[in-house]
């Protein structure tokens, strides 16, 4: 097995960078805050409160898969070399633990990284809590 030495992501990306792409759609709406940088990941964090919790008060299912597309697909824009506007192909996500009130984190790894599609893992965690695996497909769309 080999470790990475280099980063896959744009060389000018800083998280200020990251973080204004979600200044005007729902990223705003549910506070998503870019807040690492790591040679082959990225990470962000969502607050789990009234915008985010389903009736019950626990972490709405639609909120964490919403983090998950939000961070891959700027994970995809983020790359050296994109070739085009990357667009969620398909999001799917499992829950396995219930959040509550507080902050979640997600990470985004790349699982492939193709010239049309790229595939995203995803892992949601609150703490130490593992609560949710999603995986993204993006599809370049040419301008």
């Amino acid at each position: 097995m080999t470790h990475q030495t280099t980063s896959i992501w744009n060389p000018d990306l800083t998280l200020d960078t990251l973080n204004s792409f979600g200044q005007t759609n729902l990223s705003a709406l549910l506070d998503i805050k870019f807040v690492e940088i790591g040679i082959d990941y990225l990470k962000a964090t969502m607050p789990v409160d009234q915008r985010t919790m389903q009736p019950f008060g626990l972490l709405h299912g639609g909120a964490s898969a919403a983090l998950a597309e939000t961070i891959g697909s700027v994970a995809s824009h983020s790359i050296v070399n994109p070739n085009g506007i990357y667009v969620g192909l398909e999001v799917t996500a499992t829950h396995l633990r219930s959040g509550k009130e507080g902050m979640v984190t997600g990470i985004v790894t790349p699982i492939k990284i193709g010239r049309q599609i790229h595939v995203w893992n995803i892992e949601i965690y609150q703490k130490e809590r593992h609560l949710c695996h999603a995986t993204l497909k993006t599809m370049v769309q040419h301008q």
